[in-house]
């Protein structure tokens, strides 16, 4: 039954990591679950603290995830169309352009939603600019945190596979 438990583990590991830039798919919290799967094996035991620990900060970057693109959109003057325009270029880029339109998908999204709100392209550019930088801000948290557990489910995983 271990070896089941590692395996769907493994499979959360990378489903986590992808889904740091898959907005469909909650990396963190999948993560998270690969943590359990190996805790729930009979070999490993994590300490509570430890569960607990990285349950509040999947949590807390799950929601920071939600917050910090629209932080950065507002923080340089934009509304939620720049918000949503950055969300669906993600989507598109990820799906027509990839890898690049990660990056290009979200920054393009951002200034045609505020460019559909205002033709004031200085603003719409600002805004574009912070909506992107928020959304790199998010991702890069999800990829810590889902890194980091990553990495303890190796670590404790390695010693029932050795």
């Amino acid at each position: 039954m271990d070896i089941v438990l590692i395996i769907l583990g493994l499979i959360c590991v990378i489903v986590g990591i992808l889904g740091c830039f898959l907005p469909i798919i909650p990396g963190p919290p999948i993560s998270f679950l690969a943590l359990m799967l190996v805790h729930w094996t009979e070999r490993v035991d994590l300490d509570s603290n430890t569960l607990w620990l990285w349950g509040f900060i999947m949590a807390a970057v799950t929601a920071l995830d939600y917050v910090v693109p629209v932080y950065g959109t507002k923080k340089f003057g934009g509304t939620k169309r720049g918000v949503w325009g950055s969300t669906i270029g993600l989507v598109v880029g990820l799906f027509f352009f990839p890898p690049l339109g990660i990056i290009i998908g979200p920054f393009a999204g951002a200034f045609l939603g505020e460019m559909s709100a205002s033709p004031d392209t200085k603003k719409a550019l600002r805004s574009a600019f912070g909506s992107f930088l928020g959304f790199l801000v998010g991702t890069l948290l999800k990829l810590i945190a889902s890194g980091w557990m990553a990495w303890i489910f190796f670590s404790e995983a390695w010693g029932i596979i050795t």
